[in-house]
């Protein structure tokens, strides 16, 4: 700074008012009660410690309503409102969450219709026909990729391509496709499935395919023609379920960070361009980490017009189990 503007600066006159010789007056500061200022933690919201051998609902109950731990409460409230108020309660399930050992959980909430809607990517057809088959799913990528052999399973790839071609020749979706066929041909395990589960519920199952994203895609038996009308069904039949979820619905993203939010968002455009009253839902993401298009495409711009969002970050593993059995306890459905 020129020496002639710094001297000017420091010419200036300060008012006395608030300084002293040695600085700031601080008696002077306006201060007020503590008692009465709002505060945003108060007593009544904390953690409360539980007995040993305390039920779950004793211990859900004892959970903090701060932050995360209010924000699961509120999703319960949510859902279980939405149950009672027959209200659509749509789950957009990313692969992993069938990959940790989460089905059974997600079967019962079909069984009970809690969950009346399931999407999935395409993956999620993958490890659901691979648990209803043998149990077991999920292979090490980068072994097999070394020597070719990822994704070449016989069972998985003919199985799959099999159920949706015959699906294309009805003329229904995808997921429903998937679903009859580990269900009537008595699958193993088709207990775990919860494509099996929504078939015998009869609510709806989508499946939305990023084409050649999938191992079953890499397989002769794959017809592309196939796969796109089974899962454009699977979208049309999406968007009627998101055509109810205004005013009272739940939409929750578990562990899709691209397709499915995609595919969401497209969904509700349509449905409010055909002049159905998508507002005033309740949507939840829960994922470990957070992504730009759940929080974008399922938080906030669908709820623009109205409805609540909410974000819950950590494990699939632990979210889901504790997310269950909040809801089963409330409904009393144990």
């Amino acid at each position: 700074m020129p020496r002639a503007v710094t001297s000017k600066f420091l010419s200036r006159k300060i008012p006395r008012s608030g300084v002293t010789s040695t600085g700031l007056n601080l008696k002077r500061l306006r201060r007020y009660s503590l008692t009465e200022r709002p505060s945003k933690v108060a007593l009544n919201a904390f953690a409360r410690a539980t007995p040993r051998g305390s039920s779950f609902q004793t211990f859900f109950e004892s959970l903090p309503r701060i932050l995360a731990g209010k924000s699961l409460h509120r999703l319960v409230d949510a859902i279980v409102t939405a149950h009672k108020d027959r209200k659509p309660i749509l789950v957009l399930l990313g692969a992993h969450v069938l990959k940790v050992g989460l089905s059974p959980l997600i079967v019962e909430m079909i069984e009970k219709r809690i969950v009346t809607a399931i999407a999935t990517n395409g993956a999620g057809i993958i490890h659901d026909f691979e648990l209803a088959f043998q149990g077991q799913t999920s292979e090490e990528v980068a072994q097999a990729l070394a020597d070719g052999s990822f994704g070449m399973a016989r069972e998985t790839a003919d199985f799959l391509n099999g159920a949706i071609s015959e699906g294309a020749k009805k003329g229904v979706g995808l997921g429903q496709s998937v679903g009859r066929w580990i269900q009537t041909k008595r699958l193993r395990f088709r207990s775990l499935s919860i494509f099996a589960a929504a078939f015998s519920a009869k609510i709806p199952a989508t499946v939305h395919v990023a084409i050649g994203a999938d191992i079953i895609h890499q397989h002769p038996s794959c017809d592309g023609a196939a796969l796109g009308a089974t899962s454009l069904a699977d979208f049309r039949t999406l968007t009627q379920v998101v055509s109810g979820l205004g005013h009272g619905g739940v939409v929750m993203n578990v562990g899709s960070a691209v397709i499915l939010p995609e595919v969401f968002l497209k969904a509700v455009s349509t449905c409010r361009n055909l002049g159905f009253p998508v507002k005033d839902f309740t949507a939840a993401n829960l994922d470990m980490i957070p992504h730009y298009r759940p929080y974008q495409n399922v938080l906030v711009r669908p709820t623009a017009l109205g409805g609540e969002a909410i974000n819950l970050i950590g494990h699939h593993e632990i979210l889901i189990p504790l997310l269950h059995a909040a809801v089963m306890e409330r409904l009393g459905s144990k």
